[in-house]
């Protein structure tokens, strides 16, 4: 995004990848579906971040939001459609019909991108580069960084950067990320299982989404939803029952036959699945004899969230107190944008947008930095 905007200006420039190939990052994303952002207004997106969204993501959000990513993408030749939950994706459903338009303009528009051209830090007022001729230094009149948070190494996003950038960079934490457990050998049979029908509570934080029992913990969309919740401490609680009060659940608990064993009454007056009643047994355990409490607010029991590597994405990053906008304080002339900046979002499109969003603003700065015209649009 940053690439199209500056050539767009009229600029000379060179995409520094550190990978063989480019955005395979952006791959992964549309390996089961790319899911570029949400068929919502503005402020109900905006609102989907979750609290704390710096100023900066925010305003580069409501330039180029959920309306204007559905239309970048039918410019680039894909069509998209909106799917059950408001969800937004390419009709190809995956990234590289996408990817390949976008490379194909950014050609045409005289980018020139560079593989295996990793940043190693800055040489005075230059950028040090390791490339397959040997060390490399630029020196150009406007600089955007991309380097990604620390997830999912293999992709190239190492979170090395963090070391060598010289200004403030606030610790990386795993974000969109599961919940180990240590399962009790009762729980095997459920491997892959999803949970439906639950919501999930943590602190000020409520999750309706799906989530899966898994070899290793616990996965999936509502689980990624109340993940920054849980990491800053908050406890963990399942209601089993969401749309059934304590007084109901217990009526009609209450009309079952006195000779019918406490699981036919959990599955067949209450519709409990053998998913949830496993979740109650594993995590409930003495069972008290009102029931009602403990299906309404489950204690889980976990052992944090999955390792940084493991995650989709990642807390933290390079923080907003060394920024002026986008450009960093001590080196006027240089931006950041993506994932390398300290701000987080749930999974459902808010991730994808707000990195195009942030790509689009950094690149329209960085013009502007060295002199380019105004882009168009």
């Amino acid at each position: 995004m940053a690439a199209e905007e500056m050539a767009r200006a009229g600029l000379a420039v060179t995409v520094a990848e550190a990978m063989p190939s480019p955005a395979r990052k952006l791959l992964m994303a549309g390996k089961s579906g790319l899911n570029l952002t949400m068929d919502r207004p503005l402020p109900d997106f905006l609102d989907g971040f979750g609290p704390g969204l710096p100023p900066a993501v925010a305003a580069a959000v409501a330039e180029f939001g959920p309306a204007e990513v559905a239309a970048w993408a039918r410019g680039l030749g894909q069509e998209v459609f909106t799917g059950s939950t408001g969800r937004v994706f390419p009709v190809a459903m995956k990234a590289s019909p996408l990817l390949r338009a976008w490379l194909r303009r950014l050609d045409g528009l005289g980018v020139a991108l560079r593989t295996r051209w990793r940043w190693t830090g800055w040489d005075g007022g230059g950028l040090r580069f390791d490339t397959p001729d040997g060390p490399r230094t630029e020196r150009p009149d406007a600089t955007v960084l991309a380097c990604g948070g620390a997830s999912w190494r293999r992709l190239g996003s190492d979170g090395a950067w963090a070391g060598w950038i010289g200004t403030g960079v606030t610790p990386f934490a795993p974000a969109n990320v599961g919940l180990r457990v240590d399962w009790s050998p009762h729980m095997s049979p459920l491997f892959g299982t999803p949970v439906k029908g639950a919501a999930l509570h943590a602190g000020a934080t409520t999750s309706r989404g799906e989530f899966v029992i898994s070899e290793r913990g616990l996965e999936g969309g509502g689980i990624y939803a109340i993940g920054r919740s849980v990491r800053e401490g908050a406890e963990l609680r399942l209601d089993l029952l969401p749309d059934l009060s304590s007084g109901e659940i217990r009526a009609r608990l209450a009309s079952a036959p006195a000779r019918q064993s406490l699981s036919n009454r959990l599955r067949r007056n209450l519709g409990l699945d053998p998913a949830r009643i496993s979740l109650l047994n594993e995590f409930g355990r003495p069972l008290p004899g009102d029931l009602a409490p403990l299906l309404k607010a489950l204690p889980v029991r976990h052992a944090g969230p999955r390792p940084l590597d493991e995650a989709i994405s990642t807390a933290g990053g390079l923080s907003f107190e060394a920024l002026h906008g986008l450009e960093l304080k001590d080196r006027p002339g240089t931006f950041a944008a993506g994932e390398m900046l300290d701000w987080e979002a749930p999974t459902g499109g808010w991730l994808i947008t707000a990195s195009l969003a942030t790509g689009r603003a950094a690149g329209r700065a960085a013009a502007a930095r060295a002199g380019g015209a105004a882009p168009c649009g």
